[in-house]
């Protein structure tokens, strides 16, 4: 009797596990089916002004009628806005924790530093938002006309002509290093806590040269205070058509395309990831959101989740390459 009872026991007990998977299994589907029930925090890698922070705006109010629910948005830069990031790698999967990022703390800074998140596992994909480029801008006092001018500077007198950028290990950052491979110059990197201070000490002076983001930069080019060069993209920008690109100017194969997306933590459940994609997709299909956008020289990124790993995935591995060719370190 004794040993019938025992191993009843310990049959129950094997079970109980499984039962507890099981509820909690329950619990998630359940908290994922009404899903957002409160406001959503959204980490933001830079200070406010910046390329992010013109992307994401367009999209907020989208999403906040879609999900009834307001975003409330957290700016948490530093370190090439990683620090946002390993933020929300940290995150509880509970959908209320979000993040929109970019290629440079995703697929760059990873490969030249510890970030503290590994970006093909530490996030659920939630869906691209939009790709864009940097412009290769200077101050109207500096004497050139075209890139052929300014290579020309620059070899003339290596390791002196200085640029600015959003940050260290940022995509500006990275085409301004792809750039002095190609183009065989030497440059001074200064990196700043984001776009909108690098474009104000170009246009004070501080700085003679610019990797910016279009949005960040064009107000300026359009006020005259900044001369546009370049676009580091295949194609030229909507935003700037008559800026030729690197490629035009005599670098066939330059290509320093920038792009955004929408991550959350890992082990996000199934039903909020969807949710929210769909969401996401409904306002990057919104003729008023992609004007938006436009304006700012990006062009919004419809598509399945899949094309978000991928891309993470290949851009991990050819900015990869050009780090350790060039031995770059971002500590």
């Amino acid at each position: 009797m004794f040993d019938i009872s025992r191993r009843r026991m310990l049959r129950a007990s094997a079970c109980a596990p499984l039962l507890g998977t099981g509820v909690v299994g329950w619990a998630g589907a359940a908290q994922a089916a009404t899903w957002p029930e409160r406001p959503i925090r959204m980490l933001v890698g830079y200070n406010t002004g910046g390329a992010t922070d013109g992307v994401a705006r367009p999209i907020e109010a989208k999403l906040q009628a879609t999900l009834g629910q307001p975003f409330i948005f957290e700016y948490k830069p530093g370190a090439g806005a990683t620090v946002a990031a390993a933020l929300a790698s940290k995150a509880a999967p509970d959908g209320y924790t979000l993040h929109i990022t970019d290629s440079g703390p995703m697929t760059i800074l990873p490969n030249g530093k510890v970030v503290g998140y590994d970006p093909l596992t530490a996030f659920s994909s939630l869906g691209m938002v939009c790709e864009g480029c940097s412009v290769i801008a200077v101050h109207p006092s500096l004497p050139v006309e075209n890139l052929a001018d300014l290579v020309k500077m620059a070899r003339a007198k290596p390791g002196t002509l200085t640029f600015g950028t959003s940050g260290m290990g940022g995509s500006a950052h990275l085409a301004g290093e792809l750039f002095q491979v190609m183009t065989g110059t030497e440059l001074v990197h200064v990196p700043y806590r984001g776009g909108a201070p690098a474009a104000t000490d170009l246009v004070g002076g501080q700085i003679p040269m610019l990797f910016a983001s279009t949005g960040t930069a064009l107000p300026f080019i359009e006020q005259g205070r900044m001369r546009a060069l370049a676009v580091t993209s295949p194609k030229r920008s909507s935003s700037l058509p008559n800026v030729p690109t690197v490629a035009e100017q005599g670098y066939p194969g330059y290509d320093a395309t920038v792009w955004f997306s929408m991550v959350g933590p890992a082990r996000l459940p199934p039903a909020i990831v969807s949710r929210f994609h769909e969401a996401l997709q409904g306002a990057l299909s919104d003729a008023k959101v992609q004007q938006a956008l436009r304006r700012q020289g990006y062009e919004p990124l419809l598509g399945g989740l899949d094309i978000q790993d991928r891309r993470v995935k290949e851009d991990l591995a050819k900015w990869g390459k050009l780090i350790r060719e060039k031995k770059i370190r971002f500590e």
